[in-house]
């Protein structure tokens, strides 16, 4: 697989692999097994993913070790991105949890993830959601610190607006902005990929496929299952499905041109963008990774773009990303 570089000198494979979906959100009813999942990141190693996203809070806790265990044998082969930035307590749920970004807490989770994941250093640390109570400058000097000591090798920041980007880049240069982006989700484009661009940082985006609206395989009948975070999702209600369907048509239709899968279009789209864009598709089947992997050989030309924007500027996309209390921890 092609690479790509993230800021100023981190390598990894064109499309990389979350792994927040192997611990939570998507498969309480029906979980991958632990061994399944492990085989599964393996897979995508040989598939050519050298990129792989985690995060203290996904489990909470659990997905960092699962992702240690299965890339244990890949040590300097591949890179992982985890975050901190969560007060975690046990008997809340996961994203509403409270913020802790107090630089002793940053030094905490960065040890604590080391030792989960098994590694020396983090490649990329991210602050998981901007921390009111604390300053940024704060947060990438505490993160600066680590790099200097060697227990860190790049910052990264998620879901920050682009005032907040830049003062911390200011500190201590940032390497990568995690938020969602995908043609059902476009804020970023207004004011974030142009500071991005201007200051050399990369771009991962989470939830590249729309939480897998974008792969054709949600119908308005969809049910999902206990704990599934799509469930409290208002782009999920039916008559949302049904209005966004138009959006999944659209790359349906050229997907047949190009002999693609809609999620193949999508994430090839997402590509063309920029070429400092490096999304991160989850899954927990074998064959959807294979089909996500197999969406970097694709070369969008000029036209298809041209006409994927056209029609994409016709539909409306129906429905917030994500329900009220988790739209205030956004673009802080």
């Amino acid at each position: 697989m092609q690479m790509r570089t993230l800021g100023k000198g981190l390598k990894v494979s064109k499309i990389g692999f979350g792994a927040m979906g192997l611990s939570f959100s998507y498969n309480k009813t029906s979980p991958i097994s632990h061994g399944d999942a492990i085989a599964l990141l393996r897979k995508a190693v040989d598939l050519g993913v050298t990129h792989f996203d985690t995060a203290e809070v996904y489990g909470p806790y659990v997905n960092e070790t699962l992702v240690g265990e299965a890339l244990a044998p890949f040590k300097g082969e591949v890179t992982i991105g985890t975050k901190f930035g969560w007060n975690i307590q046990p008997d809340k749920t996961p994203f509403m949890q409270g913020f802790d970004s107090r630089p002793e807490q940053i030094r905490k989770v960065a040890e604590d993830s080391c030792r989960r994941l098994g590694v020396e250093a983090l490649d990329l640390f991210y602050q998981h959601r901007v921390d009111p109570a604390v300053p940024i400058e704060d947060v990438a000097g505490a993160v600066g610190d680590l790099i200097r000591e060697g227990k860190v090798k790049h910052f990264g920041l998620s879901e920050a607006n682009a005032a907040t980007i830049r003062r911390a880049h200011a500190v201590q240069p940032v390497t990568a902005l995690q938020s969602e982006y995908s043609l059902w989700t476009r804020d970023v484009e207004t004011e974030i990929l142009p500071t991005l661009e201007e200051l050399g940082i990369g771009f991962v985006p989470f939830s590249p496929l729309g939480k897998g609206f974008l792969t054709g395989a949600i119908g308005v009948d969809a049910k999902f299952g206990e704990g599934d975070i799509r469930n409290t999702i208002p782009r999920f209600t039916p008559d949302a499905i049904r209005h966004n369907r138009a959006l999944v048509e659209l790359l349906a239709e050229l997907g047949r041109d190009l002999a693609a899968t809609p999620g193949q279009v999508a994430l090839a789209w997402l590509m063309a963008q920029k070429p400092w864009i490096v999304p991160i598709p989850g899954t927990s089947k074998i064959h959807r990774l294979e089909e996500n992997t197999a969406a970097a050989s694709i070369a969008l030309s000029p036209a298809d773009l041209a006409r994927i924007e056209d029609a994409a500027g016709k539909v409306k996309i129906e429905g917030e990303r994500y329900p009220p209390a988790l739209m205030k921890q956004s673009q802080k």
